[in-house]
């Protein structure tokens, strides 16, 4: 083999995704589920070891990792930064740092919401005030960058940009949610999109492939499956369900889908479970379950005209998991009346709610579900219908409130951050 040839495989090889990996928001496959398989059940009676951990600036996004590295996103003082460490050992590799002046409109921590995504060689950020930057996966080089509030322009929403972008092919999908230029309305339910609620960009240049959808952001984040036996993006913007094509940006459909009171945002991400797609968020309508098969939304099941109190999954920033036919997730606005539940998909029906549980963050790996509560409690249940069957408990010393990131799983380890700090755990030993 030629020596330039030899090099480009070694490359290639060098940033090619593993089994192990949790490159993106919720996994490989943005949906809280890991393929890895040999995890600790039951936790020893004094919990996971603990392998490392290291101080965070402020924020609410999770790590990803990727090729052994692991790649974080936060702000300290006026400087929003993307670390990248050993993932086995933490100990740090480079750093990449920006100036941003973003302030929380709501009091608060006025870092980044999104994690990064790595694509081989390259990882990508979306900041909280709209920033997108490209760097290099080697050593955090600025490969390009763009500035969506510039270009785009949107009226900053509740807690600030917090959706994380999606690679298809050569497309870095990213939600921006433009507005016509003019003051903020007092009522953000005035404010009116421009048709820039997603941009598809060249993901190794940066130039514009696309601007498509009449949708504002919200902070859940783009997926992309084949549903209908098309492969389609699938984003749940601030007022519903929002298709497209991918690859091109062209509209395909729309589900309308918000709760009335201005204070309110859809947060969970669309988990897509072959041609069905299941939506749910906290503030009103609760959840739905739409078949896409013939690329047009129906209901098959709606909490829109249920009771409060008997609606059957009202999750807020958490995407729920599913297993077996059954859906695992919190259920709740607040602290006090979140509740974990499983409720079956077919029907929507609730098989069992375990209280005071407060928001819960879910992974399911391995035929159990870990669960991460806001106050660094980890759990571990067995996905069942008929009952809540806990295996293990463990509270995290090192967690302290709020512990609003999902748990990251890659090569055995579990990755957990709460306020400040980011702590790894031994999940699956090393043999």
């Amino acid at each position: 083999m030629k020596p330039a040839l030899l090099t480009l495989a070694l490359a290639l090889a060098a940033t090619t995704a593993r089994a192990a990996d949790w490159p993106t928001f919720l996994g490989p496959t943005r949906d809280n589920s890991s393929p890895e398989k040999g995890i600790l059940a039951p936790w020893p009676k004094a919990g996971l070891k603990k392998l490392w951990d290291c101080e965070l600036g402020v924020g609410y996004a999770p790590p990803v990792v990727a090729g052994g590295k692991l790649f974080h996103f936060d702000r300290f003082d006026d400087n929003a930064r993307v670390t990248c460490r050993d993932a086995a050992t933490g100990k740090p590799v480079w750093k990449f740092e920006y100036p941003v002046e973003y302030v929380d409109r709501y009091g608060y921590d006025s870092g980044p919401r999104a994690s990064p995504v790595v694509d081989g060689d390259r990882v990508y950020v979306h900041g909280v005030e709209g920033m997108v930057y490209c760097l290099r996966a080697a050593d955090g080089k600025e490969v390009w960058k763009f500035d969506t509030l510039a270009k785009y322009h949107f009226q900053q929403n509740f807690f600030g940009v917090g959706s994380v972008p999606v690679v298809d092919g050569d497309v870095l999908i990213v939600p921006v949610g433009g507005s016509p230029k003019g003051p903020r309305p007092l009522d953000s339910r005035d404010v009116k999109p421009n048709g820039t609620g997603v941009v598809g960009f060249d993901k190794l240049t940066g130039a514009v492939k696309y601007a498509t959808g009449d949708e504002l952001a919200s902070y859940s984040s783009p997926v992309v499956a084949t549903v209908g036996g098309k492969k389609t993006g699938l984003y749940f913007a601030r007022d519903g369900l929002f298709g497209f094509d991918p690859q091109t940006g062209k509209s395909l459909f729309r589900y309308p889908l918000r709760a009335k009171p201005e204070e309110s945002v859809n947060a969970a991400n669309p988990l897509v479970l072959g041609d069905r797609v299941l939506l749910t968020e906290c503030y009103g309508p609760g959840a739905v379950l739409l078949d896409l098969k013939d690329g047009t939304p129906k209901a098959v099941w709606s909490d829109a005209d249920r009771d409060k109190d008997e609606k059957a999954l009202m999750c807020h920033w958490n995407t729920p998991v599913h297993a077996g036919g059954f859906v695992y997730g919190s259920s709740g606005r607040n602290t006090e009346d979140a509740e974990l539940r499983c409720v079956e998909l077919k029907t929507g029906e609730v098989k069992w709610a375990k209280r005071r549980t407060t928001r819960c963050t879910l992974l399911l790996v391995d035929g159990y579900v870990v669960s991460l509560a806001e106050a660094g409690v980890l759990t571990l249940f067995k996905p069942d219908p008929k009952e809540y069957a806990e295996v293990s408990r463990f509270e995290v010393p090192e967690l302290a409130y709020p512990c609003w990131a999902p748990p990251v799983l890659a090569d055995g380890i579990l990755y957990v951050r709460g306020k400040g700090r980011l702590v790894a755990l031994e999940l699956i030993p090393k043999k």
